[in-house]
């Protein structure tokens, strides 16, 4: 098959859990026991390789489109570097199309090559509606790409059963062009590894146990629950918090304040982290916390999870979307209700209800150093047996033969 995989995200240029599903996926589709495909993956950027039968080509137009509002230059750049990519790509017979960022490229080339257009569903825009802060009325064209693209595919895998009824449901595709497919780990990459001086770096007492929270601040993370959960920690922990590349200024001035005034409430050391980790010492760090700790209000799947748990560490989630399917409570860590405003509004109904039942669950499980230890080997265990890169590519491949095939 000659297969074209389309994203916004793509080493190096990584920021969230999409970049992280395709720069393993398409390694992975492009060994030989998977078959002798050609894999092309078009991004956003300027990167340009070959490895085998893996080309990587990056897609960064060098002039931009006048935007009235600062807040659309990010819409309309996106569906410049589409049509790029849909006048690139020529003769293929499978076009993937990871987040609404590559929609509209897939949609062309769907029309103009007849390739089978697949998209992987990672999330979806009317279930975001906090994009609005970043795009302003370009969310609209945003959710209006998105759902052509769901329109017009001839194929859907959802990474959850959660994220296949909200396809359903959202835009009427039938379930039986729906396939759930997991997100998946690397098992040799992430693994229990142990490295004080990595710890020395961020300023993390290696003799004090410490929860841990790694992802972007953004509305979806639930980042700010977790913070102002902190007060209501018990003493004798730190907490630390991977958290930069904030969605826009404001939550980001949101996010320093509510870590000024926890410093001030609660007794236990904060350690925030503004930037981006490096995956090696990402790795350490969960290796070494005693909890990883998930609040988000949205997760279609929740690979962060995934990572913690590969490394032996157990996970304190909110109970929402693909969460549910990674993380078995009161076996590999805790789940927490999370009562949502409405149907499209996914903050907590009660935010101050949902930050002290966060902090309970992670209390319950310090208390309790033992379980702990369990809970983390049981973590490691669920990984290998359920979410390995190598049976994610060959159910991947088995659907792509499917539409072919049709």
């Amino acid at each position: 098959m000659r297969i074209a995989l389309l994203t916004n995200e793509y080493p190096p240029n990584i920021y969230g859990g999409a970049g992280v599903h395709v720069e393993y996926l398409t390694r992975e589709l492009a060994r030989v026991e998977h078959g002798h495909h050609s894999i092309d993956v078009l991004c956003f950027g300027d990167q340009a390789f070959q490895d085998g039968n893996l080309t990587v080509r990056g897609v960064k137009p060098e002039f931009s489109l006048p935007a009235r509002d600062p807040r659309h230059a990010k819409f309309l750049d996106t569906l410049l570097r589409d049509l790029v990519m849909a006048g690139t790509l020529n003769d293929v017979d499978v076009v993937h199309c990871h987040t609404w960022y590559s929609h509209l490229a897939g949609c062309l080339v769907k029309q103009l090559s007849n390739a089978k257009l697949v998209l992987t569903t990672h999330s979806l825009e009317p279930h975001r509606p906090w994009k609005v802060e970043q795009l302003g009325t370009a969310y609209n064209g945003s959710s209006w790409v998105e759902r052509i693209a769901y329109e017009n595919a001839d194929g859907v895998i959802a990474v959850s059963e959660s994220m296949r009824e909200d396809v359903h449901q959202l835009y009427g595709v039938p379930y039986d062009n729906i396939r759930v497919i997991h997100n998946g780990i690397d098992l040799n990459q992430y693994q229990p590894t142990h490295d004080p001086a990595v710890l020395a770096r961020y300023n993390i007492d290696p003799n004090v146990p410490f929860v841990l929270f790694v992802g972007r601040i953004t509305r979806q993370k639930g980042i700010i629950h977790l913070v102002n959960a902190i007060k209501h920690v018990r003493p004798g922990v730190q907490v630390v918090l991977c958290a930069g590349a904030p969605d826009t200024e404001e939550i980001g001035r949101e996010m320093a304040a509510a870590v000024e005034q926890a410093k001030r409430e609660a007794s236990d050391p904060i350690i925030w982290v503004p930037q981006i980790v490096p995956k090696d010492d990402i790795i350490v760090l969960y290796s070494h916390a005693s909890l990883f700790v998930c609040p988000s209000v949205y997760e279609p799947f929740g690979i962060i999870n995934l990572e913690a748990m590969a490394c032996g560490t157990p996970v304190v989630a909110s109970a929402v979307g693909g969460i549910k399917e990674v993380v078995v409570t009161e076996r590999t860590g805790l789940l927490v209700p999370l009562e949502p405003k409405g149907p499209t509004d996914f903050e907590p109904r009660e935010p101050e209800r949902f930050a002290r039942d966060l902090a309970a669950a992670i209390n319950r499980l310090l208390d309790d150093p033992k379980r702990i230890e369990a809970m983390g080997e049981r973590s490691r265990e669920r990984v290998e047996h359920y979410f390995g890169w190598p049976s994610i590519a060959r159910w991947t491949m088995d659907f792509y033969w499917d539409l072919i095939q049709a």
